[in-house]
């Protein structure tokens, strides 16, 4: 059993030179269209103000106060109802808004 050849060195077995491999011709993929690119934008926009806009209203809503999870996790509930605690959330709400506009601003056509 001495004679298994070490599976972390670089030469074959038996000391002979490594084979060199013919390599692949780069593949040169063509850009996508433009089209996908301002779909692209556009969803990424839409989905980013939608989400900003709800995590921006909801702790003010009823149904941050009627959580489930504040029932089933009671000591969760004062921190939760802060105004401090809700606030931040709001301030992820409004930096979520604020970065979609500025994708939407900052776009270049190519």
């Amino acid at each position: 059993m001495s004679q298994q050849p070490n599976l972390f060195s670089s030469q074959a077995p038996g000391n002979l030179p490594p084979r060199v491999l013919p390599s692949a011709p780069p593949s040169v993929n063509p850009p996508p269209p433009r089209w996908l690119h301002r779909l692209d934008l556009f969803v990424r926009v839409i989905v980013r103000l939608y989400l900003g806009l709800i995590i921006l209203v909801l702790p003010w809503l009823h149904m941050w106060d009627e959580n489930r999870l504040l029932v089933v996790i009671p000591q969760l509930a004062p921190l939760a109802l802060n105004g401090i605690a809700r606030g931040l959330v709001s301030g992820l709400g409004l930096l979520n808004i604020w970065i979609a506009i500025h994708d939407a601003i900052q776009y270049k056509d190519r």
